[in-house]
């Protein structure tokens, strides 16, 4: 086995077991709400999400593709893009232990540029600020206030309701709102790995464009769906009670406030977008519909600051893997 094989399997098991800790890490995206309003019980919250988003990972490969094209210059080295994942899941890790639900795909992309960075690779700062860092600002907005909208609705239509009735009611259909988040999970997350692996693929010379084979939209699916069954509790208490304590009216209004953001994003404009921001900011929206003090706003700050660390926090990493591969292996 030539050095370049071997350095492209290990990118491949790199990139997979990225998608597994970003199926744990985001496992509470989809199912936090219906868990804690006990629209689910938690396995089958977690299998449901699982298969959810192993379905959606076989729904499209726009966001592969501007990933693997759209972010860096195709780098000289496998090393590079090791770097970049090792750089994503270190950040991915860190933020689980102290249960922040900050974002994969942001961890990823500034391993990517981290990485890139720190080997004279061309950055296309171009493509990161207007399928990334616009993206990254405009979608927590969008479902902040998409969030809020839904459930002003809600409370509006159900202002003559049985509250219990309609309570049951709501705790069925989050089964669906759920299921319809973590698809657009599986369709948004799973495509970054696609995108890595694409890449590395390219900088070997086993493939002369971006397009992703089916081998590869397979097994990233099954690596997310299987991380989101390996769960992940700290980031579920983190959405499900501490910024909000969500009954199935605010959570059934999040999730699906939450999952048309990120179909919109997935199939109109291929943009990389984090799904742990906009539940997380859905969530904040359907909170502030109670009152302004119902939202717990200093967890939501420390969010907020997990998030703005993401993007260098994970280059840093990147960068300093880069160095000592580089320093190792010449």
């Amino acid at each position: 086995m030539t050095v370049e094989w071997a350095a492209l399997i290990v990118l491949i098991v790199l990139a997979l077991g990225f998608d597994f800790t970003n199926g744990f890490h985001d496992a509470a995206n989809a199912i936090a709400s219906a868990v804690s309003t006990k629209a689910l019980s938690l396995r089958g919250a977690l299998l449901l999400a699982g298969g959810m988003n192993l379905i959606g990972a076989l729904a499209g490969t726009g966001v592969a593709v501007t990933v693997a094209s759209g972010v860096i210059d195709t780098p000289h080295s496998l090393s590079v893009v090791i770097a970049a994942v090792l750089g994503a899941i270190t950040w991915n890790l860190i933020t689980w232990y102290f249960g922040l639900p900050s974002s994969s795909s942001h961890a990823l992309i500034g391993g990517m540029v981290g990485a890139a960075l720190a080997s004279a690779t061309t950055v296309f700062w171009d493509g990161v600020t207007k399928k990334v860092l616009i993206p990254m600002v405009i979608s927590p907005v969008v479902g902040f206030l998409l969030g809020y909208l839904v459930m002003t609705t809600m409370q509006w239509l159900l202002r003559r309701a049985d509250q219990r009735r309609a309570n049951r009611g709501l705790r069925r259909a989050q089964i669906l709102s759920a299921a319809a988040l973590a698809f657009g999970h599986g369709l948004q997350d799973a495509q970054k790995s696609m995108g890595v692996i694409v890449l590395g693929l390219v900088i070997a010379g086993k493939q002369d464009d971006y397009t992703v084979p089916y081998w590869v939209i397979l097994s990233c699916a099954l690596a997310l769906g299987l991380g989101t069954y390996a769960g992940g509790l700290r980031i579920m208490r983190t959405l499900g009670r501490r910024i909000f304590p969500l009954t199935p009216p605010y959570g059934f209004s999040a999730e699906i406030s939450a999952a048309s953001v990120l179909y919109l994003t997935a199939f109109v404009f291929a943009a990389p977008i984090s799904t742990t921001h906009v539940i997380t900011s859905a969530v904040m929206g359907v909170g502030a519909t109670r009152r302004y003090r119902a939202v717990r706003w200093s967890v939501a700050g420390n969010i907020v600051t997990a998030w703005v660390l993401t993007l260098p926090a994970a280059a840093t990493v990147a960068a300093l893997v880069y160095w000592v591969i580089a320093l190792l292996f010449g």
